[in-house]
């Protein structure tokens, strides 16, 4: 079986077709033989997720309510007709991504515009990009982190649709303080592949790690397998999701919906292939890191400005 979808039908895993949730589908067939697989290694509450995986197409379809920003009859549409991407070879082109941390002035707008762009879950616990706030007390070696993830950083009565990093630190004596957006690491050796039980995760040939929602059973081997925590678990869909980059925008030259809104410059996309290039430019004038280096995976979202401690 080719489990890599045919090039001119590559989109993102939001637009991917879905069959009618009332048909045995092949991820209805598979949810239902990798529950007992998902219960031996799979993260806990897997098999509720497997279970209800085959309502995720259902509930997508049928009206999803607030859980989407798009309208209920904009996302059945985008399911049901997946657009092409002409005259994009994938062959040509190696996308890479930039964080300048010196930059980043911690505003979120980056998350609010991915949430909206992707249609991802608007609560604090799913996100495809979010950012992180480093704070060193007088004193002390170590950070104190915190993220979009904390609900004091959730702006009151938002439910959960604004984020704001709360100012917990008026009153201390902060020796130091710097923001570090974090996002899928489009690893050129990636964990969460090697891990994927029906292909569903597979590496593209332009650089981004994709998800086929057609084979994706919700197992969670993915999620529990990426090192960066990149990845969350679609309750909705019952669907492993993540940072693509926007695949559906790049592979029609536009940049990423976080890149487009980042006010600061502080994220930074293009093409390796091309030397003048954005990325191209920022590797070349910049010393850069990448996140645990150790692991062996070969990120390919490049850092600059970022402390030892978030290495």
């Amino acid at each position: 079986m080719n489990k890599l979808p045919r090039e001119e039908k590559m989109t993102t895993q939001d637009i991917n077709t879905e069959k009618e949730a009332s048909r045995m589908t092949r991820r209805n067939f598979l949810g239902l033989l990798g529950k007992g697989a998902a219960c031996a290694g799979a993260a806990a509450g897997a098999g509720g997720a497997l279970a209800s995986a085959g309502g995720g197409a259902a509930n997508a379809l049928g009206g999803v309510g607030p859980t989407f920003q798009q309208e209920p009859e904009q996302y059945a549409e985008a399911r049901k007709n997946p657009p092409k991407i002409p005259n994009y070879n994938w062959t040509e082109h190696k996308w890479a991504f930039g964080v300048d941390s010196n930059r980043c002035i911690g505003c979120l707008r980056c998350v609010e515009a991915c949430k909206m762009e992707n249609s991802v879950q608007m609560d604090r616990n799913h996100t495809r990009t979010w950012v992180e706030r480093y704070t060193y007390l007088e004193g002390s070696d170590h950070a104190l982190v915190d993220s979009i993830h904390d609900l004091k950083n959730v702006v009151p009565a938002s439910k959960e649709t604004r984020f704001k990093f709360d100012n917990r630190y008026k009153n201390a004596k902060v020796a130091k303080s710097f923001f570090v957006p974090k996002l899928c690491n489009q690893c050129e050796k990636p964990s969460c592949v090697q891990v994927c039980p029906t292909g569903a995760t597979y590496k593209t040939p332009d650089g981004p790690v994709l998800i086929d929602t057609k084979y994706c059973i919700g197992c969670q081997y993915c999620v529990q397998a990426c090192p960066y925590g990149a990845r969350s678990l679609n309750l909705v869909r019952g669907t492993a999701e993540k940072c693509n980059w926007c695949y559906h925008r790049i592979t029609k030259g536009l940049n990423p919906a976080c890149v487009e809104v980042c006010p600061s410059g502080t994220r930074i996309f293009g093409d390796r292939m091309d030397p003048e290039s954005p990325i191209s430019l920022f590797l070349r004038n910049n010393r850069v890191n990448v996140l645990n280096p150790d692991m062996g995976n070969m990120p390919n979202v490049f850092s600059a400005g970022i402390d030892k401690e978030v290495i």
